[in-house]
């Protein structure tokens, strides 16, 4: 399968990466925030004066992080021209795009990012996310390698929903599994070392070029790996503010949920 993808650097990577890369994917198109997306990636979209994607860039550049790829797709040339302007030559940042992001999910994204992030320590993240920086602090710090952010509270059927054993591993993530069962919701934050980032794209090339699942959620990776014995400890950020942004009605609340100290 030989997809459309365009690479280009605002600032080249130079010798060896240390320390954890940020993979961010905002190619989505986000159809249901329409008409606030009609002209403008969701990720550009404010709250508080501020972008999605600035707050997050924002908070893992204090982290310490300074090297990004960025999946892009609808109307990737506003992203580029953001983060170049905003952030210029004080971080790398390499800008993956992909063409075919009307037809594919986000597990797709993340397969394009294969050349930054394959045997690389990460952090994977959602562009549209609005949080707490602290949680990047908390993931960051945390002594496990793998980790993903989960945030508890009444599940339906949207939530990617995580499931859990008695000793706290995870034994299954999706969509589709009961919300009783389930301890709670993945946030879209995940940190990886490089032994699970290498299984994950052994991973990927088999449901990308063998099975052609391009429209699905990459949370399906991470579950088809669990057998494998690749899997996450859970970081619990529930008492850190959060916000899904799906609808228009939910960039309404979040103007009033948002706590004042991260305006």
């Amino acid at each position: 399968m030989n997809k459309g993808t365009k690479v280009s650097d605002s600032s080249p990577f130079k010798g060896e990466q240390e320390g954890v890369r940020a993979i961010i994917l905002a190619a989505g198109m986000a159809s249901r925030l329409r008409p606030l997306t009609s002209n403008t990636p969701k990720c550009l979209l404010r709250v508080g004066g501020k972008t999605l994607l600035q707050r997050s860039m924002d908070a893992l550049i204090a982290a310490g992080i300074r090297q990004f790829a960025i999946v892009t797709g609808y109307l990737h040339q506003q992203i580029e021209d953001f983060v170049g302007q905003t952030y210029g030559e004080s971080i790398s940042v390499r800008f993956i795009h992909n063409a075919d992001f009307e037809t594919t999910n986000n597990i797709y994204s993340l397969w394009l990012a294969r050349p930054e992030a394959e045997g690389s320590d990460v952090l994977l993240l959602d562009s549209d996310l609005l949080y707490d920086p602290k949680i990047v602090e908390r993931i960051l710090a945390d002594k496990h390698e793998n980790v993903l952010t989960l945030i508890r509270h009444d599940l339906g059927d949207e939530e990617m929903k995580v499931v859990m054993n008695a000793e706290g591993a995870i034994t299954e993530i999706s969509k589709t599994c009961s919300p009783s069962l389930a301890a709670g919701e993945s946030l879209g934050i995940e940190r990886m070392a490089g032994a699970y980032t290498a299984a994950l794209y052994k991973e990927l090339e088999q449901m990308m070029n063998h099975e052609h699942l391009e429209n699905t959620f990459y949370e399906l990776a991470f579950q088809r790996l669990i057998p494998q014995g690749h899997t996450f400890s859970v970081l619990d950020v529930t008492d850190l503010f959060s916000c899904e942004l799906d609808t228009v009605e939910d960039f309404e609340n979040a103007k009033d949920r948002i706590p004042a100290s991260l305006l």
